[in-house]
């Protein structure tokens, strides 16, 4: 079984794991299975082959003898099932950890989202200035009510698990902003995803891509 994941050649981020292709990095770091990495420009992305794969012409892509995947939650969860570290044994536990993987990506990863494209794409449109506090405070509206849930609990239901794992990864994205500053126990939450071997050895591996791409022509 040799397990292959599609990511940027280049990525938009520059190495800091803010691709998508870092979450499911260190879900196979978690869980202890070695992979194999294909870079994919941009140009390759929209491609007939890499659209057999992922229909929308983005990244990841898992591909596990003859089972391909697209989209980074349900690649996870994939990997959570199929491989002990990122669920829980008992079902009640697993299936709590699952409605925290669909609150990370459709719930709190949204305005998140908003936020970036406001303050990167729509920065120099005459209304920017009008619309940016709309759309911070639906972000605050969410970390508030993620700060009140989380507490002073290490994770959000026990123990890590593939929940925690996407959740960091959303909430990784407003570390520009400042946002997340304002809740102190969401900001030490991050860190201690951060501060896990198998994350740290996910954005090496990321960075490592980008930095042996800077000064290549192309």
């Amino acid at each position: 079984m040799t397990i292959t994941i599609t990511a940027f050649e280049r990525s938009p981020d520059g190495g800091k794991g803010l691709a998508r292709d870092t979450r499911v990095r260190w879900a196979l770091e978690e869980v202890g299975q070695p992979y194999q990495v294909r870079l994919v420009s941009f140009a390759a992305m929209k491609a007939p082959a890499h659209l057999a794969l992922h229909p929308f012409g983005q990244i990841p892509t898992y591909e596990e003898d003859d089972l391909a995947l697209f989209e980074t939650g349900a690649i996870v969860l994939h990997i959570g099932e199929r491989h002990a570290g990122l669920l829980p044994a008992d079902a009640n536990g697993r299936s709590r950890a699952i409605s925290w993987m669909f609150a990370a990506v459709n719930t709190v990863e949204p305005p998140i989202l908003e936020l970036v494209t406001a303050r990167i794409l729509e920065a120099d449109k005459p209304w920017s200035k009008e619309r940016m506090p709309l759309v911070e405070e639906r972000v605050r509206a969410r970390l508030a009510q993620l700060s009140a849930r989380l507490g002073d609990a290490d994770w959000l239901d026990g123990t890590f698990s593939a929940g925690d794992l996407m959740m960091v990864s959303v909430l990784l994205r407003l570390r520009a902003s400042g946002l997340l500053d304002a809740y102190p126990n969401l900001a030490a939450y991050v860190a201690r995803g951060e501060a896990r071997p198998a994350y740290q050895r996910a954005f090496a591996a990321q960075l490592a891509v980008n930095i042996g791409h800077q000064g290549k022509p192309g």
